[in-house]
């Protein structure tokens, strides 16, 4: 009997978090996962740092200054993470959904689409750079990895935040990138709130019944 390969995501709202205390516990938890497995999305917010992809080249980091600056491995360039910013972390079993890398990053993408619809902002998607833009501005960057058939890693969507740093990176390696977030398009928004919005549009993509969402709250990764 395997139920939980049935049931849709579980969804956890972590709170601020350090960002590698997140990534080791994604790492953790895709390496012991097997086919019953349930999935999980994790939202969560992390103190200020730097990312830098499998292939981010160190030149992409203009002036980081005191921020921390970590060597992940996910895909992309070099991106910032700070408070302000809501980051969903995808914890799927990719064969259980019939899904390739592309096609999560198109249901990716057209869920923060169809979220900001909501907000009454026009954003899309570009085929030549993964993400979501508004008006040539990137307001969601995203970053994948799979292992044995499962991802890990997600998205960031910029909610209310300083974006002063996003100015010292070319930001997914793009130089003269600019960013834009939702406080400078729309209503104030709270983050988890977004985040839950967020997570419904993901689970209606995959085929859930969007309003039986079951969450895992957590508080604190000790």
């Amino acid at each position: 009997m395997t139920p939980d390969t049935t049931l849709p995501p579980l969804i956890k709202t972590l709170g601020q978090q350090p960002y590698e205390i997140v990534w080791r516990e994604m790492q953790q938890f895709t390496a012991t996962r097997d086919a019953n497995t349930r999935d999980e999305i994790w939202l969560v917010e992390h103190p200020p740092v730097f990312t830098l992809g499998q292939a981010g080249k160190p030149e992409h980091l203009l002036d980081p200054g005191e921020l921390p600056v970590i060597q992940t491995d996910r895909g992309g360039q070099v991106t910032y993470h700070g408070p302000g910013q809501l980051v969903a972390y995808l914890l799927l079993n990719l064969r259980r959904h019939g899904l390739g890398v592309r096609q999560l990053v198109t249901l990716i993408e057209q869920s923060i689409v169809d979220l900001l619809q909501e907000y009454g902002i026009a954003a899309y998607a570009r085929q030549d750079a993964p993400g979501v833009y508004v008006d040539g501005s990137k307001i969601a960057a995203l970053g994948l990895r799979v292992r044995h058939g499962c991802s890990f890693h997600g998205l960031s969507l910029n909610i209310d935040m300083d974006l002063e740093p996003f100015s010292r990176i070319n930001p997914c390696g793009y130089p003269d990138l600019q960013v834009i977030q939702m406080r400078d398009l729309t209503q104030p928004a709270a983050l988890f709130t977004v985040g839950k919005q967020l997570t419904r549009h993901i689970l209606g993509r995959l085929g859930y019944n969007q309003d039986e969402q079951t969450t895992g709250d957590i508080t604190s990764h000790e």
